[in-house]
């Protein structure tokens, strides 16, 4: 498994033999006999390159979990050891880029043993389904097998672009939007189109407006309402730049969307190893720094 992770990550066997220390004759030997057992062909060889057949890459998620496990397994009981291995996290693409990612350069030097592989993405992620050790999560979690650790909220405000206001109004009541255009954002995981939520004497009421776009991405989202698309619901620490220099402004201020609860979630049935404990620990504590802040 190691030989063969190692020429899946160079994409070579001569490479890999020098990364091992070892012959490339016996790298060569070692990945014939494993394609051998499992009956299936794990990697294309052509003179030029080495790439990863569709069973290759599926064995190779598999080999990387069972290696890291075994090294954990290895240091169980060494308190002075540092974690090792990978961790695989996904966040919301605005909290990744804006609170997470800047602060990583400093979590990253204190735990030189990890590496991470970090998607940033607004879709339904199914961390047990994809192997992702850590998901960020902003919304209300609705799977009673995943532990969530809410670290804070996210306030929501209405906004519209100055273009869209000057051409068609400013809403002043939530009777007003049947006149008015949204921009639609649709859920990744039903396809469905999310509906305008507001608060109103203490309950949360929702409208369907109409739309000509629809997006699944918050940047997207943004953009559109950037524009002039449409109006849009999002967290207001995202857009205060957009607001400071009036490219976007807030409307319907008193019927405002309920506030986006943040949480850091992780599979329930798993032991928590070192490697993710760390990184749970660390992104909360930013997170929820950065949320207090907001």
């Amino acid at each position: 498994m190691q030989v063969f992770s190692k020429v899946a990550e160079h994409r070579s066997f001569a490479r890999a033999a020098e990364q091992l220390d070892l012959p490339r004759a016996t790298v060569t030997s070692a990945v014939q006999q494993l394609e051998t057992q499992l009956g299936v062909r794990l990697l294309q060889r052509t003179t030029r390159r080495v790439s990863l057949t569709e069973e290759g890459v599926s064995y190779l998620e598999r080999c990387q979990r069972v290696l890291e496990e075994l090294a954990e397994a290895e240091h169980l009981f060494s308190t002075r050891v540092q974690p090792q291995g990978v961790v695989r996290l996904d966040l919301p693409e605005r909290l990744g880029r804006f609170s997470v990612i800047p602060a990583l350069p400093e979590f990253l030097a204190r735990h030189p043993g990890l590496q991470l592989r970090l998607s940033t993405s607004d879709r339904f992620v199914d961390p047990v389904g994809e192997g992702i050790d850590c998901v960020v999560r902003v919304g209300t979690l609705r799977d009673s097998s995943l532990v969530a650790r809410r670290v804070g909220t996210l306030e929501q405000i209405n906004l519209a672009s100055c273009a869209y206001l000057e051409r068609h109004g400013r809403p002043r009541s939530p009777d007003d939007l049947a006149d008015h255009w949204a921009v639609n954002y649709f859920s990744s995981r039903t396809g469905r189109d999310l509906d305008w939520e507001y608060e109103q004497d203490g309950e949360v009421r929702s409208l369907k407006l109409r739309s000509r776009v629809s997006v699944s991405n918050s940047d997207a989202y943004l953009a559109c309402c950037v524009a002039g698309l449409g109006l849009i619901q999002a967290p207001r620490d995202g857009v205060r730049e957009l607001l400071d220099t009036g490219v976007l402004e807030e409307v319907l201020p008193r019927w405002r969307p309920q506030a986006l609860p943040v949480s850091v979630i992780y599979a329930h049935h798993r032991h928590l190893s070192p490697r993710v404990r760390c990184f749970v620990e660390w992104v909360s504590e930013v997170l929820a720094a950065a949320l207090a802040r907001a």
